[in-house]
């Protein structure tokens, strides 16, 4: 839908920007021998790996997956087992899907910048083609090439090797992160494609589908945020003796000090019976005990 492909947009957005100013101010390759491999590609994993989870951990689907449980009124037959399966891989490629914005254009992104990867890989370059230092061990070349991403660090003689080793590091690096936005654009469409051939609805009936369910979802939550407030509202007025917002207060009610020591503290998810939980330390006091104790009228001046 429009709303998914907007909010991708957006992340996508964030993410070059983020790596922009990420790289501008963080990045510095260390030309070491042994570090620059592990410095680059940890600037290039550990992001996207970062932006992964919160891609998952910020996806409402997630955590109804894994909160979700099936119903003790059905029978689970080898035909439900089947299609919850099915269910469950779909909404799992769903998700993963969406988390996978993030973290892919962060590695497209820094791949077409190349500073990491050459970074990451300048001392395995095959320096003898260049004509360079070709007479020095294997560990001084080695040694040599790690100091390449670092121009101050190469001295005068091997500048002209130096620049020609950046330029394909550069070009490899650029290519690879255009072939993953190609295999990227090519997956999303055929998967899009397999779906829509496989879907049991017409083109029009998905569109209505996918509008009765955001319609179902906002007045789901409109309901949910006003039952919740009336239900909290009478424990409230329990308490203290008023609603609030009320205009006309002619009485309050003054709670005891047993009473305020009960509903401070933390509070836990306390199950009641089978069916019911106690939301709060106030839901708790309010079902177990009785509306009694000290009022205080106010004057209607």
């Amino acid at each position: 839908g429009k709303e998914v492909v907007i909010a991708n947009a957006i992340i996508a957005i964030l993410t070059i920007g983020g790596q922009q100013l990420f790289s501008f101010f963080t990045f510095s390759c260390p030309c070491h021998v042994g570090q620059n491999l592990i410095y680059g590609l940890a600037f290039l994993g550990v992001p996207a790996l970062i932006l992964l989870i919160v891609g998952y951990a910020l996806n409402n689907q997630t955590w109804r997956l894994v909160m979700g449980k099936s119903s003790h009124f059905e029978r689970e037959t080898s035909s439900n087992w089947l299609l919850k399966c099915k269910l469950v891989c779909f909404v799992l490629c769903s998700i993963t899907g969406r988390a996978l914005v993030a973290p892919v254009t962060w590695l497209a992104v820094t791949l077409i910048n190349g500073s990491y990867y050459i970074c990451a890989v300048s001392e395995y370059v095959p320096v003898h083609y260049y004509g360079a230092a070709p007479n020095v061990t294997a560990s001084e070349r080695s040694r040599m090439l790690a100091t390449f991403p670092c121009r101050q660090l190469v001295p005068p003689e091997l500048t002209r090797a130096r620049d020609e080793v950046i330029l394909l590091l550069r070009y490899q690096s650029q290519v690879a992160g255009w072939l993953l936005i190609a295999v990227v654009v090519i997956t999303v469409f055929l998967s899009y494609c397999l779906a829509s051939c496989f879907s049991p609805l017409s083109f029009l009936h998905f569109r209505y589908w996918n509008s009765y369910v955001h319609n179902e979802q906002e007045l789901f939550d409109e309901a949910t945020e006003q039952h919740s407030r009336l239900y909290a509202m009478q424990n409230v007025r329990k308490f203290f003796g008023f609603v609030p917002g009320s205009e006309k207060v002619k009485e309050i009610r003054i709670p005891s000090l047993r009473e305020w020591q009960a509903i401070s503290g933390l509070a836990f998810l306390k199950r009641v019976d089978e069916e019911h939980y106690d939301y709060s330390l106030l839901h708790d006091w309010a079902l177990k005990e009785r509306a009694s104790g000290k009022y205080l009228r106010i004057d209607e001046d």
